[in-house]
C-alpha cells in the first residue's frame, strides 16, 4: 500500500486543478484494487464469523435448555422421593425412593453420555466462549470493511478533486482496515469495543 501510495507525489506535483497526471492515476486505481481486495477478505470473514456467533449462541442456548430440563427431572424425582418417604415406610418404598435417588443423581453427572447437568454446563459455557469469540472476530471485521469503504470513497474522490492529501488519508484509512482484519483473524479478544 506504501508503494501505491509512493507515486502520488509526482501526481502532487502536477499541481493542476482538473489535471491529473497519468501515473498518479495508475496509482490510485492499484490502490483502489488493493483497498477493494481486502474489503473482500474483511466482508467474507465478517459474514462468517457472524455464522458462527449466531450457531454457536444456538448451541448455547439448546444446552442451557437440556441443563433446565435436567434439572427440573432432578427436582422432581427429588421431591417425590423425599414425598413417598413420609407417606410409606415399607421396603418396596424404599426401594423405588432409591432408584429416584439414583437417577436424580445421574442427571447430575452423567459422564458417559456427556448429557449430566455438570457436561451439560460445561458443553454450555464452551459453546459461549466460542461464541464470545466469533462475534468478537466479526466486531473486528467490520470495523475494517467500515473503514476500508470510506478509504476506497477517498481515493477516488483524489481523482476527482485532484487533492493527493485523500489518497494518502485513503491509503492510512486502508491500512487500518488491514490492521482490524487480521486484529479479527488472529487476535480477536484483544481489543474491545463493544
Amino acid at each position: 500500500m506504501l508503494a501505491v501510495l509512493s507515486g502520488l507525489e509526482s501526481r502532487a506535483m502536477s499541481g493542476g486543478h482538473g489535471h491529473v497526471e497519468h501515473g498518479g492515476n495508475k496509482g490510485i486505481a492499484l490502490l483502489i484494487s488493493v483497498l477493494a481486495l481486502v474489503l473482500a477478505f474483511a466482508e467474507t470473514l465478517g459474514k462468517a464469523a457472524q455464522t458462527d456467533a449466531l450457531s454457536y449462541n444456538i448451541e448455547a442456548s439448546n444446552l442451557w435448555a437440556f441443563y433446565q430440563s435436567k434439572t427440573i427431572r432432578r427436582t422432581t424425582l427429588r421431591t417425590a422421593a423425599q414425598q413417598t418417604a413420609l407417606l410409606a415406610d415399607n421396603e418396596r418404598a424404599r426401594k423405588v425412593i432409591d432408584e429416584w435417588k439414583k437417577t436424580a443423581e445421574r442427571y447430575q453427572n452423567e459422564p458417559e453420555t456427556g448429557e449430566g447437568r455438570d457436561q451439560l454446563e460445561a458443553r454450555a459455557k464452551a459453546a459461549e466462549q466460542k461464541r464470545d469469540y466469533a462475534r468478537a472476530a466479526y466486531h473486528h471485521y467490520e470495523l475494517s470493511s467500515g473503514a476500508v469503504q470510506i478509504a476506497i470513497v477517498l481515493a477516488s474522490a483524489s481523482i476527482v478533486a485532484a487533492v493527493p492529501a485523500l489518497a494518502w488519508l485513503a491509503g492510512a484509512l486502508g491500512m487500518l482496515g488491514v490492521a482490524f482484519c487480521v486484529i479479527g483473524f488472529w487476535f480477536p479478544t484483544s481489543l474491545h469495543f463493544f
